[in-house]
């Protein structure tokens, strides 16, 4: 769920740019000036049951033309072997509410070495009753490096689901930052799409300290930038430099304790310290 409300957001957030990045044919026929997204959707699914939520499904207009379009994109995080026939039922069931040409694209994310299909088909012995397709982005297929050229938000935050290997993961993460340096975004969109990209690809503190020593490499001006972003590094810096200052806070105490003669035993009970860690503190100090 948290999966699908993200996706979703970063969609409808970056719309265009969605478009653009990553369906560029479809892109030259929009006009992106009057975008609406209508009402979520819910298909219900008379063999199966339960009710299921259609993800977005934006009108827009196609350019020199009075024609509305309908662009219905699916997020999926898992593999299913009957999603395109999904995608062709979510098209009928718009189709017949609407009347109107819906271009469906599916968004997955998941990691899966098969190419995944884009059309679901129907034959008879006699003749070839059905086949639809719809637009794909796989985006584990996709190659990271050619969207870092890019000042596109969308494109950025999808890096982290991206095919990278995992050596690559503290350059996927430079380059982010880098990207969204040279966006003209709000300060509430820099915080999404950073919280976005860190669902998925969170640096660990030694690959954190190795991407500040990449960062020493670039352009000073650049660098300048970067380091103005909100970043793990320094929230954790911060926050294990507070959690250091308690712990020595802590041992100021047991020492104070033993000075004045308090039992080993009764100084473990009041700081929650072993016996053993009191003894080598003392230890430490008589050294």
């Amino acid at each position: 769920m948290k999966h699908d409300r993200l996706m979703k957001k970063l969609i409808k957030e970056f719309f265009e740019e969605f478009i653009e990045g990553f369906f560029p044919d479809l892109y030259s026929y929009i006009d992106f000036s009057n975008v609406t997204f209508l009402e979520q959707e819910v298909y219900l699914d008379y063999l199966e049951g339960p009710k299921k939520e259609i993800d977005i499904l934006a009108t827009v207009k196609l350019h020199h033309e009075d024609k509305i379009l309908h662009i219905h994109t699916e997020a999926q995080s898992t593999h299913e072997a009957d999603f395109p026939e999904r995608m062709f039922l979510y098209f009928s069931y718009l189709y017949a509410k609407h009347r109107k040409p819906i271009q469906p694209i599916a968004v997955l994310s998941y990691n899966r070495e098969q190419e995944e299909p884009t059309q679901f088909k129907m034959n008879t012995p006699a003749q070839e009753i059905l086949q639809f397709n719809y637009l794909k982005l796989q985006l584990k297929k996709k190659n990271w490096r050619e969207y870092i050229k890019s000042d596109n938000p969308a494109a950025a935050a999808l890096l982290s689901q991206m095919g990278y290997e995992e050596h690559e993961r503290v350059q996927v993460k430079l380059e982010f930052l880098r990207m969204i340096t040279r966006m003209k975004i709000n300060p509430a969109q820099v915080e999404f799409l950073y919280g976005y990209f860190e669902t998925y690809l969170k640096l660990n503190k030694e690959e954190e300290a190795q991407m500040m020593e990449k960062m020493e490499n670039l352009p000073e001006e650049e660098k300048e930038v970067v380091l103005q972003l909100p970043n793990s590094y320094f929230e954790r810096g911060k926050q294990e430099g507070i959690e250091e200052g308690i712990e020595k806070g802590k041992q100021e105490v047991v020492l104070k304790l033993l000075a004045k003669g308090m039992p080993i035993s009764e100084i473990a009970e009041i700081t929650e310290y072993s016996e053993a860690e009191i003894e080598k503190l003392a230890g430490k100090e008589t050294e």
